[in-house]
């Protein structure tokens, strides 16, 4: 066990922190006239500790007599017991509000990783509409927290500590950030890595989120995931074709009755940097699949 590497489980966040939220919300302008929509948002979890994964449900019930005349954002604050924003989930619905339809329901999810934040306790989520064109935010029916702002949950945020012990052991490279943000973290496997973790003694989830940029490097890859020495999910991986979040269900059964169990990653085709590009590129790894969350939860 001296090879082994401890560490919490690896952390990367597709959220933006609150600095640039205020920037996409900055100049925004209330508009009058009557209620559009009702909105509302159901959390996986009430409680959530830093890092873990959040599944939240967006839900959108469009007056009788609504009328949309431009693809609005949503924009979703989390503020804390001060109502000082943390972070945000800003997005563009899946469905553009210009084809919203009077009196429909608009629901999807998301999912999430709550960021490792300097602060514990209870927080407010808060929702609204705004114009990508003049920062003008729609009216709502709901709890309006200020400048069409409407609060729609409740969570309690935990310490990162809470989270499921876990160990990155053999066949991981060290983690890496990006230039621009370093809350954008991930680490890339070899051609098998293990991941050890304390043993739940219960079905779990796995959150898997992966890519594999430069497909001038290789072509699709195929990675599986064993737990007990028993395949549990095979996936393809296409490159360049983005971040994709794989949520696998780990058996009990599978677990055995130790304290940790393992989960092994494997990928069928690996490739070095410096060899694919005839020493252009200097990177001399051995490379499998880039990770960016490995999250196994038994919530």
């Amino acid at each position: 066990m001296t090879r082994e590497r401890l560490r919490l489980p690896l952390f990367a966040t597709f959220l933006t922190l609150a600095t640039a939220g205020l920037i996409a919300c900055g100049g925004e302008k209330e508009s009058a006239g009557p209620a559009q929509a009702t909105p509302s948002v159901t959390l996986s979890h009430e409680r959530a500790p830093a890092g873990s994964p959040l599944e939240i449900t967006y839900k959108f019930v469009v007056a009788p007599d609504a009328k949309f005349t431009e693809d609005y954002r949503v924009f979703v604050h989390v503020v804390d017991t001060d109502e000082e924003q943390m972070w945000n989930d800003d997005h563009n619905p899946p469905t553009p509000t210009s084809q919203w339809k009077p009196g429909e329901t608009v629901e999807y999810t998301r999912t999430i990783f709550v960021p490792v934040f300097p602060y514990v306790g209870d927080a407010t989520v808060e929702i609204g509409l705004h114009s990508l064109k003049d920062g003008t935010r729609v009216v709502l029916t709901g709890e309006d927290a200020g400048q069409h702002a409407y609060k729609v949950s409740k969570v309690q945020l935990l310490p990162q500590t809470d989270n499921l012990f876990t160990v990155f052991k053999d066949g991981w490279h060290p983690a890496e950030a990006a230039p621009v943000d370093a809350s954008l973290e991930w680490q890339w496997t070899k051609q098998q890595a293990t991941l050890a973790f304390k043993n739940p003694k219960k079905d779990a989830w796995f959150y898997f989120e992966v890519d594999s940029p430069g497909k001038e490097f290789h072509g699709e890859q195929v990675a599986t995931l064993s737990l007990g020495g028993q395949a549990v999910q095979t996936f393809t991986v296409q490159p360049d074709a983005g971040r994709n979040l794989n949520r696998v269900k780990l058996p009990a059964s599978l677990m055995g009755d130790g304290e940790l169990a393992e989960l092994q990653i494997a990928v069928d085709k690996t490739f070095v940097p410096q060899v694919v590009t005839n020493g252009t590129n200097k990177d001399p790894r051995e490379l499998g699949v880039r990770v960016f969350h490995a999250f196994i939860d038994p919530r």
